[in-house]
């Protein structure tokens, strides 16, 4: 059966046809209901040795962020200080609002939920004042003590002197609160010592008199002493007015006394600004951390719990309310929500624009509300039965899937604007009737629809290469809408057409419309390529291949990123002029983030080092330690205002930990024998004694297994905002080849920088590799269909050059407007291929049939660009101009693709209609026209017109 014959089926059996698509739609379409969103990059993630490093630092270590997200409050003071004191009293107000607010209070950490500079000030002064009043204290038990001993002499001296005066003089004297209970204490001790034989009793007795009789008083100083030692927790009111309490000199020697540069305070310093100048009592700015509970849900910067969503936006309300000079809050749940929003924002204002351009554009290329809305409607069931095939095959919505509506419009209203110009031409040139012009304009466009689908659908498949998954389902469910769009627009918009025109027609209503581009003004302007293929094609090739040339070095330079700031939306300044109904919501993230690389050290760019094997050697530490310097070496490590780098290691956990505990000092720097302060010997004593004396903050950077063996250690670094992961992940791998090897093993990993960067280059992997596959595949396909219908492979090479010519192009584009691959621009080279073939097949197949009724080259090409790149334009037009209004959208990501979407649409244009006209003349001169015709004359066999009408 030949094109003629199935075009005759299918019009002749149009209502069972019809019947039959509308089934199909009601079944595939019931799938949709299963689709679920899904905006998570953490599906881009491939599987690889830092992922893996990762899942085992998650496992081993007491690690903070496996459970928890953290929200940074950037607190910026109006007069410049925020380390006065009212400033730092209402950061302390604030603390204990976020405690009130119930938003907030049930997704707080257990552990230390908020981190301040105020606190930490406050504290230091409740401990200082603690620390005197226990001295106090204590002097006041030693001369108490003394007291009770001297009079208890002179009971021993004077058998007449009273026991009962010598007590209440003593407790007369004294602040100790001494009881009845010690009186009667006392004098047991007096006549003991009056009756003391020996000098053991009469020691006995004193003891019992002075300390015995103080031992309750000195065993709650002892206690209070540990529990000052082990770090105070004081309340929020006792902070609030500790700090009220204070004068100027008293605030600004605990502000010094606090950001000492000598003591380890990493945390703290983390939370001011990189221009701080320790021990100063002035600051521009701060931060305030805010841990909150995930309750074990995926966080990233795309998703985030409700939970999370809720308490974040309460404490940027909040943040607002209670403190004094401008804030911002960045944190994930602000960020997803942001993206959210936007993405909501962006369909509101874009979705509106981009509906009446189209509509506007395919009425002027229809003239036919009837042929507009009919093709929407074919449009409609495309989409239809793409997301129902994803819910079918339990496939959800993903970020990268805003392409496929992208590349399904675009196909469908090309393969409508085909189907009905060509159904038109039919019907004015052949006098014919609805299903008579509809069969031979089915015909005449079939194989070219047909070519379309197989190869574009092919090249999308060749996505299935990809380690990404959501890549993988892209590349499927693309195949499913393009496969879809065939069935609609060959069976159901013909069949449906034929119906509406045959009924009005019956009624006296004249269904005969021209084709876009059959007229003299605008067949004139698109008869250009012809005219140039005629007259100096050369010119025409070598100014595309030089533009292509141009292009494709660009592409070698386009990069690559999954970096948080490049999906967060942003909000242009015309919005300020919407109307209140129409504007977007306030998008703070991306300021605030920009606030944190410039002025103070990001928490969430961290990169990490596992090292694993056997600790316990004696080079270990010193390995790790060379690991650290040649890290902080790079320049890519963050460098905190105390003037330490933003590192922490076992050999950093350890000083800090030695700083403060004398026993484990002592067996740190005995372990020290060459004195370059790294232990390099009885290591396993060393790492008994760090967990002995602080266990959290060993658990956090060593791995003992449950056999007793030091097994794996980690090293910990913040990254600098400016640094790309890219130059993380060099320095991380160069830090780690100094400890890998002789029983050790190092991987540098880290989620937000060496993980996401193996993921960009997974990105590139996939677009090369899917691009090769796609070019091999598409190429021996085009050159297998032109061989059986057009009797000449070489067609096949020829029609595939103004493809790989828009594909330089628009790559060229995004490297001189320096837009980078993403999740979602990675897309661009499929959609390009895709789109571009589909242009220039429609081209070639209408070369190829008008040249076999012709016999010179030149007017089957005038008629060629004329005829179909009439339908060319008024489809790209149509998708170009409605994509390109993604511009308007507020997430940069959509911004991105729709402007080169846009762009690669009109560049597939440009080059089927301009480009190809030239190749096709040189294609002619090279084939021959006569032996072209007596070819496809062996190849084909047309049947007689036939009429239905």
């Amino acid at each position: 059966m030949d094109a003629e014959d199935l075009a005759d089926a299918i019009v002749g059996h149009r209502r069972l046809v019809l019947v039959v698509v509308l089934l199909l739609t009601a079944g595939i379409g019931a799938g949709a209901a299963a689709v679920e969103e899904d905006t998570a990059m953490d599906e881009f993630q491939v599987e690889s040795e830092e992922r893996e490093a990762l899942d085992a630092i998650d496992d081993d270590f007491a690690t903070r962020g496996t459970e928890t997200t953290t929200a940074q409050v950037v607190v910026e003071a109006d007069d410049g200080n925020v380390l006065d004191r009212s400033s730092l009293v209402s950061i302390l107000e604030f603390q204990r609002a976020l405690h009130e607010d119930e938003r907030v209070s049930k997704t707080l950490a257990d552990d230390e939920p908020i981190r301040s500079v105020p606190s930490a000030i406050a504290t230091a002064a409740i401990q200082v004042e603690e620390a005197a009043e226990l001295e106090s204290r204590a002097a006041e038990l030693n001369r108490t003590d003394a007291a009770l001993a001297a009079a208890l002499e002179r009971l021993e001296n004077d058998p007449d002197a009273s026991v009962e005066a010598e007590f209440d003089a003593v407790r007369a004297n004294s602040s100790v609160e001494l009881t009845d209970d010690h009186g009667a204490t006392f004098e047991t001790a007096a006549q003991r010592l009056r009756e003391a034989e020996n000098e053991t009793a009469r020691e006995a007795a004193i003891r019992q008199g002075t300390r015995g009789l103080l031992a309750d008083e000195y065993e709650a100083l002892a206690t209070d002493r540990a529990a000052l030692a082990d770090g105070l927790e004081p309340s929020l009111a006792a902070q609030i007015e500790q700090v009220e309490s204070m004068d100027d000199d008293e605030l600004a020697a605990t502000i010094e006394r606090v950001f000492d540069a000598e003591t380890d305070r990493d945390e703290l310093f983390a939370l001011m600004p990189t221009a701080y100048e320790p021990g100063e009592p002035t600051a521009s700015g701060t931060i305030v951390a805010v841990v909150q509970d995930t309750d074990g849900e995926y966080v990233a910067a795309d998703t985030a719990p409700d939970s999370i969503v809720t308490g974040q936006r309460a404490i940027g309300d909040l943040a607002a309310s209670e403190l004094e000079g401008s804030t911002s809050v960045f944190g994930h749940g602000i960020t997803a929500d942001e993206i959210t929003s936007a993405s909501a924002d962006s369909l509101s204002i874009v979705g509106p624009l981009a509906l009446v351009f189209v509509l506007v554009v395919l009425s002027i290329a229809y003239r036919d509300p009837i042929d507009v809305v009919l093709g929407l409607c074919g449009v409609a069931l495309v989409l239809v039965w793409t997301v129902g095939s994803m819910g079918w095959l339990g496939i959800d919505f993903g970020l990268v899937f805003i392409a496929v509506p992208v590349l399904l419009i675009a196909l469908s209203i090309d393969y409508a604007i085909h189907l009905l110009m060509r159904s038109r031409e039919e019907r004015h040139e052949g006098d014919r009737g609805p299903a008579a012009g509809m069969a031979a304009g089915l015909a005449g466009v079939g194989v070219a629809l047909v070519t379309v689908t197989r190869t574009t659908a092919t090249g999308f498949l060749s996505n299935l290469v990809s380690p990404i998954g959501p890549i993988r389902e892209f590349g499927l469910v693309c195949a499913i809408g393009i496969v879809a769009a065939l069935a609609v627009f060959g069976l159901f918009v013909p069949t449906a057409k034929v119906e509406l025109d045959a009924f009005l027609e019956a009624r006296g209503i004249d269904r005969r419309r021209t084709a876009i581009g059959t007229g003299d003004r605008l067949g004139s302007v698109l008869a250009v390529g012809s005219r140039l293929a005629r007259r100096a094609p050369a010119v025409v090739l070598v100014v595309a291949l030089v533009v292509s040339a141009g292009g494709a070095y660009g592409a070698t330079q386009v990069e690559t990123t999954f970096e948080t700031a490049a999906f967060l939306p942003e909000e242009p300044d015309w919005t300020h002029d919407l109307p209140d109904a129409m504007a977007p919501d306030e998008y703070t993230a991306a300021a605030t983030l920009e606030t944190l690389e410039e002025e103070f050290v990001r928490q969430d760019r961290r990169a990490q080092l596992l090292v694993e094997g056997d600790l316990t050697d004696p080079e270990t530490l010193q390995r790790i330690d060379d690991a650290e310097r040649a890290a902080t070496a790079s320049g890519t490590v963050a460098q905190l205002s105390s003037g330490d780098h933003a590192v922490r290691s076992p050999l950093t956990a350890m000083e800090s930990v030695a700083a403060t505990n004398e026993s484990f000092n002592a067996t740190f720097h005995a372990a020290d024998t060459d004195g370059d302060g790294v232990p390099d010997s009885d290591l396993e004593t060393v790492y008994d004694e760090f967990v002995a004396a602080d266990p959290a903050t060993a658990e956090a950077v060593v791995h003992r297994t449950d056999d007793g063996e030091y097994a794996a250690a980690r090293l910990v670094l913040t990254a600098t905002g400016d640094a790309s992961n890219e130059e993380v992940t060099v320095a991380m791998r160069d830090a780690a080849s100094h400890v890998d090897g002789d029983g050790l093993t190092a991987t540098a990993t880290g989620r937000a920088t060496v993980v996401n960067y193996r993921t960009e280059g997974a990105i590139v992997d996939t677009i090369v590799a899917s691009l090769l596959v796609t070019l091999a595949v598409v190429g021996g396909l085009m050159l297998v269909v032109y061989r059986r219908t057009a009797g000449a492979a070489s067609l096949g090479v020829v029609t595939l050059g103004p493809v790989l010519m828009t594909l330089c192009w628009v790559l060229g584009t995004m490297w001189l407007l320096e837009i980078p691959f993403n999740y979602i621009t990675g897309m661009i080279a499929s959609l390009t291929i895709g789109l571009g073939i589909d242009y220039s097949i429609h081209v070639s197949e209408r070369y190829h049939q008008e040249l076999e009724r012709s016999d010179a080259a030149g007017d089957p090409l005038r008629r060629t660009v004329t005829g179909t790149g009439g339908a060319l334009l008024g489809s790209a037009a149509t998708t170009a101009g409605g994509f390109g209004i993604l511009a308007f959208a507020f997430l940069p990501s959509l911004q991105y693709f729709g402007l080169i979407a846009a762009a690669s649409i009109v560049y597939a244009f440009v080059a089927s209609v301009l480009v190809l006209p030239s190749l096709l003349v040189y294609w002619t001169g090279f084939v021959g026209h006569d032996r072209h015709r007596s070819t496809t004359d062996r190849v084909s066999q047309p049947s007689a017109t036939r009429e239905h009408d």
